[in-house]
């Protein structure tokens, strides 16, 4: 079974005909003639013209818009995530990661666009350089009473439970680590 998201990305491309009922290259031809020029956009007309399942709209779209740069890496998005004005809170960042590598060999670290996922068998956790004085980190400990710090995350992101808002090294505690811990358990 495919691992990394490229091979799942080669896995989907392999079986887009039987799935889709296209090749890619179809499906590229299909996209050129519309014009659409934005990722959701082409996924969106995909999904509601064609009845294209989400994650081959989502490979469809990512494809017609490849510029032939490189994707980028773990490394690039974590970069852009902490530069310019958040550039300062990059040791606050590499202080949480270097915490959660320690509750195991089986912790994953994603990057994504905007966050950086942790995740054991499923997501655990989230870090978000959500100002330019603060990173917030979401956690699922789902149950746990929310307390003066340990905040419900509402509005804040619906793929974790609570938010604790960190504004410097000091607020990587004993308390903060253990919240991550038992999220790193339960999943």
């Amino acid at each position: 079974m495919p691992q990394s998201p490229e091979e799942m990305a080669a896995a989907m491309l392999a079986n887009m005909k039987e799935k889709s009922g296209k090749t890619i290259e179809a499906w590229l031809k299909i996209v050129a003639k519309t014009k659409l020029a934005k990722h959701r956009e082409i996924l969106n007309h995909l999904k509601s013209e064609h009845g294209v399942t989400y994650g081959y709209a989502s490979l469809i779209a990512t494809k017609a818009l490849d510029s032939g740069e490189p994707p980028a890496t773990g490394g690039d998005l974590v970069d852009a995530q902490y530069s310019g004005a958040k550039s300062e809170l990059r040791p606050i960042y590499e202080a949480l990661i270097e915490a959660v590598q320690r509750f195991g060999k089986d912790v994953d670290i994603s990057p994504k666009k905007s966050y950086v996922s942790l995740r054991r068998n499923k997501q655990f956790g989230i870090i978000q350089a959500s100002t330019k004085t603060r990173i917030d980190v979401g956690i699922n400990c789902k149950g746990a009473k929310p307390t003066k710090r340990l905040e419900v995350s509402g509005s804040f992101n619906g793929m974790v439970s609570h938010r604790v808002r960190v504004n410097n090294k000091d607020d990587i505690d004993k308390e903060l680590i253990d919240w991550l811990k038992q999220a790193y358990a339960d999943s």
